[in-house]
């Protein structure tokens, strides 16, 4: 009998790898990590589709409705008084220092992942880091990201010279919408209409000055002197009639006439050039921003002509798309969880159940459950008969 019997040999079949091998090995060797890793949010990007925003009111309304229609949800967890702290705490904390509510912070952190591509939020804990304290949506200019010891970890830093990492990553919450494959860099909502939206302004801003000069009209004030009136007289008359007319153009509170002498003719400076048609250009760029931005048209106002099976196939795609972002948020909706039940001292599964996004879905759900009721109650009335017989 041996003392020391042989250790057994570990299953060398397959070795799980210890790295991601379809990405660039040189993290593993480079000598300036930082710098090769290092992903930088330009705030130029950031200010182009602000200005997006601020300049083209369709676009502004149509993430804000995308915000809206997400709707809220609810945490079913497997204990009743769990479930109800956790209500509780979700509709009670501070958010950003000036409102409440959960919903208020992921609504927030939503408009930003659609607008810039990215967002980020944290986690603040009280002074004894025995519960959260607030939820907080920081500002993309204040941070930057990096890969960590390999690709698949992510180190949010300040936005400083050192690219200091921040001490607590398990406490921030970082989305990238889209993200581009090799990169930590997300894809913006608005990706693609500077170039379009550009156009429209242009148009916008031409009706403007047609619109300005028709208001403010330009005169061209002709006079034809006759052939035997001297030289002398034809300049001082073509002097007093400038006068004159100058005269009645600055009398805009009363009536005021023109009188002179000759042949004078007035006309009105561009009468007679033609005013371009700007109503179908305007739609085809309206119809290039509402593709990109996957709402129907008419949730943002504009009436085209379409029917009834079209409005309701477009509502359809929008629920899908909303479906979408709402994935996106899940992970930090339990993250946020996570942390308040670890706090708490809490150890329980719980599940993320959002609204029915629109009153449509309720109804068709109601008729569905009323459907399988009255087949139910067909296939027992029809049981009952063959045991009757």
């Amino acid at each position: 009998m041996r003392l020391f019997s042989k250790k057994k040999e570990k299953n060398t079949d397959f070795k799980s790898p210890s790295i991601v091998q379809c990405a660039d090995g040189s993290y593993l060797t480079h000598p300036f990590q930082s710098l090769e890793n290092y992903s930088p949010f330009s705030s130029t990007e950031y200010e182009l589709y602000s200005s997006l925003r601020e300049a083209i009111p369709i676009i502004d309304g149509a993430i804000g409705k995308l915000v809206r229609l997400t709707g809220g949800f609810e945490i079913k967890c497997e204990s009743k008084a769990t479930e109800h702290r956790l209500k509780q705490f979700f509709e009670n904390v501070n958010v950003n220092g000036t409102t409440t509510g959960i919903m208020s912070f992921m609504s927030t952190y939503l408009d930003q992942l659609l607008t810039y591509g990215q967002a980020v939020g944290e986690i603040v804990t009280d002074s004894n880091n025995l519960g959260i304290y607030a939820l907080y949506n920081g500002s993309l200019k204040d941070i930057s990201v990096k890969r960590g010891e390999n690709p698949l970890s992510v180190i949010v830093c300040k936005n400083d010279f050192e690219k200091t990492p921040l001490p607590y990553q398990e406490l921030l919450a970082f989305s990238l919408l889209n993200q581009e494959p090799g990169r930590l860099k997300g894809t913006s909502l608005l990706k693609g209409l500077p170039f379009v939206s550009s156009i429209l302004l242009k148009i916008f801003n031409t009706i403007g000055v047609n619109f300005e000069r028709v208001g403010n009209l330009r005169f061209a004030v002709t006079y034809k002197p006759d052939s035997n009136t001297p030289l002398s007289n034809t300049k001082e008359q073509a002097k007093q009639i400038a006068k004159e007319w100058s005269r009645a153009m600055r009398c805009r509170e009363s009536v005021c006439d023109f009188v002179s002498a000759g042949d004078v003719s007035i006309k009105v400076i561009g009468a007679d050039s033609q005013v371009l048609d700007c109503d179908i250009p305007i739609r085809h760029m309206l119809e290039q921003i509402v593709s990109k931005l996957s709402i129907p048209p008419f949730l943002l106002g504009l009436n085209w002509s379409s029917t009834e099976r079209m409005s309701a196939q477009q509502t359809d795609i929008l629920t899908s798309e909303l479906e979408y972002y709402r994935q996106q948020l899940n992970p930090v909706i339990r993250k946020i969880c996570s942390v308040w039940m670890r706090l708490n001292g809490i150890c329980e599964e719980f599940e993320i159940v959002w609204d029915n996004i629109n009153l449509q879905d309720e109804i068709q759900l109601a008729q569905a459950r009323l459907y399988n009721a009255q087949a139910d109650a067909l296939i027992n009335s029809d049981k009952n008969d063959t045991k009757g017989e």
